[in-house]
């Protein structure tokens, strides 16, 4: 009767190994953040700047963070942030750049 009070996470898409990760979860964070935040401010034109800027760092953040990521629950995490970092970054290029005409502008 010991497998009952083991919680089975072999099959489930959020498997951890149960142990703490904490610049895994720092970077899962931050990177989540930072997409959230380029993505919204991507609806607006004349934030272009930050929105630009935001995905830029999340693309960054995200992709260290996939490289040095243990569980899928870190991945799964990294990758939503990523997207949304990505998204960001593109609408905020189209709308004026990193720098919005203040250099050759």
């Amino acid at each position: 009767m010991a497998q009952v009070l083991r919680p089975n996470t072999t099959g489930s898409l959020f498997a951890t190994d149960g142990k703490a990760h904490p610049l895994q979860t720092t970077l899962l964070v931050v990177t989540l953040v930072l997409g959230i935040t380029a993505f919204v401010t991507a609806m607006f034109h004349h934030l272009h700047l930050i929105s630009s800027w935001a995905g830029l760092v999340g693309i960054f953040t995200g992709a260290y963070g996939q490289l040095v990521s243990v569980t899928t629950r870190e991945r799964f995490g990294l990758i939503l942030g990523l997207g949304a970092s990505a998204i960001g970054f593109f609408l905020g290029m189209a709308h004026g750049g990193l720098f919005g005409g203040l250099i050759g502008g």
